[in-house]
């Protein structure tokens, strides 16, 4: 509360300013130039902007697999990416997408609970007609429910849709999508209490000509149990191990053909430079450690692997197996393996 003045400070303060002991300039406010933020105690906030972040890079990759997917599918242009990610109420978000719309219930199988997916009546009516032979205009009403031949042409979409979100979830989790239902009213949807706060994946999408928006809203009770793994740390890291897993088997493949030197050891001795130039045809070298009838040892690189004994195939020399030194079925390929993977 601002301290009122007396009648005596008031004219002290006249005087010192006609005297010119002061200045009016000193009696001005000061401007506060600190930036404010708001914050609404009713609507704390659940996810960090690092959480925020990973979700954005996840639905990254989404949307590359969805472009590539639909364009397949719809034999037309698109193009899809992440506009926004945010977090709101369930309230907000039904609020704000149209009526009619096509909105899509996802069983977030293996995690408790129900996501939405929500495509803007311009590119659902858009893809239907780039399905059904048509080039992908809207020109007609588009403020109407959709018809069963038309909501089961959606539904083949949407499952294409929710494969690539399998797919790019995995580093977190083996997510399992399923398609439960399409509405087209969103209060007939309302998976969560309107007051649950949720994070909404908006996608830009782009079919042919045509422009819209995909929302992808998941409530944080369904992503709760998995929200220490958003994190940047986690998430490379998992990038990094899945992808060395991923190419282990194709380089243990193109290894198992390298051609390897392979040798038969007699014996051997150490010798000093001098008694080695001084070798010539005919002397004798005297293998300390090795004895008459001792098997000869096969290595193959640089590894002791086998035991034998030489003999003859055909007008040949050759060597027989007869043991094993070290167990060679164990894996050799232990240095491409990720270190404290213990999947491998």
């Amino acid at each position: 509360m601002n301290e009122v003045l007396s009648q005596d400070e008031i004219d002290q303060l006249l005087t010192a300013i006609s005297s010119g002991d002061s200045e009016v300039d000193d009696f001005k406010p000061v401007n506060d130039t600190r930036k404010i933020k708001i914050y609404d105690f009713k609507r704390p906030d659940k996810f960090s902007k690092e959480q925020l972040r990973t979700v954005s890079n996840m639905h990254e990759t989404f949307a590359r697999l969805t472009t590539t997917s639909l364009s397949a599918q719809l034999r037309s242009l698109v193009h899809v990416h992440v506009a926004s990610v945010d977090q709101l109420t369930y309230e907000e978000f039904i609020r704000s997408i149209p009526t009619p719309t096509t909105l899509a219930v996802v069983n977030m199988d293996p995690l408790k609970g129900n996501a939405v997916l929500e495509i803007d009546p311009t590119i659902t009516f858009c893809m239907i007609d780039r399905l059904f032979g048509g080039r992908g205009v809207t020109s007609g009403n588009k403020n109407r429910d959709l018809t069963d031949i038309e909501q089961s042409a959606m539904e083949g979409i949407i499952v294409r849709i929710l494969a690539n979100m399998r797919e790019a979830w995995t580093q977190v989790i083996d997510l399992r999508p399923r398609l439960g239902q399409i509405e087209t009213n969103p209060q007939f949807a309302q998976i969560v209490p309107p007051s649950e706060m949720v994070v909404l994946i908006t996608l830009e999408t782009k079919v042919g000509d045509e422009e819209g928006m995909m929302n992808f809203c998941i409530p944080y009770l369904t992503i709760e149990p998995i929200i220490s793994k958003l994190s940047s740390q986690f998430w490379f890291s998992s990038v990094r191990r899945s992808s060395t897993t991923q190419y282990l088997g194709t380089l243990k493949e193109k290894l198992s053909s390298v051609d390897m030197e392979v040798v038969a050891s007699v014996g051997s001795i150490n010798l000093s430079v001098r008694d080695v130039l001084s070798l010539t045809t005919g002397d004798v070298v005297r293998l300390s450690n090795t004895k008459v009838g001792d098997p000869l040892t096969l290595s193959v690189g640089n590894r002791k692997k086998f035991f034998c004994q030489p003999g003859v195939v055909g007008k040949k020399m050759a060597v027989q197996i007869t043991g094993k030194i070290e167990d060679v079925t164990a894996d050799d390929f232990e240095e491409l393996s990720v270190e404290g993977d213990d999947s491998l």
